[in-house]
């Protein structure tokens, strides 16, 4: 007796392709009875709210702020100048690594962390140090420079 071209396995998956295509039909006539045609323009119109939020509701009109495009900032603001309150400034050594060359010093006037770099030392520091440092805008912000040890 010969053997059927057609093992189990090859059944197996041309069942699962046919019920998987009688499937897929079933969904599209669901879709299709469930579809709405014709939807209006404002049935498909979205706004925004005050909040940015999505709403189905127009906006009221007496709400509406207007804005100068001038005063508008696309991007990263632009670092407006200083004012040169003192010259020299006095600051601790919040930390600093003599193996790497660099380090930070918190300012007493103004508290924040102005970055030293070891070019910059007349004389070597440690942390907690009290020193006196002029500032000056580097690439990544203010840097320390002419530091003396007080």
């Amino acid at each position: 007796m010969a053997r059927s071209g057609e093992t189990f396995g090859k059944k197996e998956k041309e069942k699962k392709r046919a019920k998987d295509k009688q499937e897929k039909a079933e969904k599209m006539e669901e879709r299709k009875a469930n579809a709405k045609k014709g939807k209006s323009l404002d049935e498909m119109m979205a706004y925004l709210d005050e909040n940015g939020n999505l709403s189905t509701t127009p906006p009221d009109p007496r709400k509406k702020k207007s804005f100068k495009s001038e005063d508008m900032q696309i991007g990263v603001p632009k670092q407006e100048a200083r004012q040169e309150e003192e010259a020299i400034r006095t600051g601790v050594v919040a930390f600093f690594n003599e193996s790497k060359g660099f380090g930070f010093i918190k300012d007493k006037q103004t508290g924040e962390s102005v970055f030293v770099h070891i070019n910059q030392l007349t004389e070597r520091i440690t942390e907690n140090d009290t020193v006196n440092f002029e500032v000056e805008m580097g690439h990544k912000g203010p840097s320390a420079i002419n530091v003396k040890k007080i």
